[in-house]
């Protein structure tokens, strides 16, 4: 299920180009990299993110992969935490 894009409040939708919901051994060292304990993440998480901006969601705001919003994304877009798809048309 996804949410309207307006409801996001937790900052700016992101575009990733995948979501996952398994904390894999590969993840595992991205996240230990990044200086975040794995057993501490909210999943899914977001790989690879840029933010969309909120004048562009839903005025044709495009996102080629997976737009969600997450609760946090202060690791420069490489992972974004705790992320629920959007719906940009809304």
């Amino acid at each position: 299920a996804t949410e309207p894009a307006s409801q996001c409040n937790t900052g700016p939708v992101q575009c990733c180009d995948s979501t996952t919901s398994a904390i894999t051994p590969s993840l595992t060292t991205l996240l230990t990299s990044l200086g975040i304990s794995a057993s501490s993440v909210a999943v899914p998480i977001g790989l690879t993110c840029t933010p969309i901006s909120v004048v562009g969601v839903g005025s044709g705001a495009t996102c080629n992969a997976e737009p969600v919003c997450c609760e946090n994304n202060n690791y420069q877009g490489v992972v974004a935490l705790g992320c629920s798809p959007v719906n940009l048309a809304l």
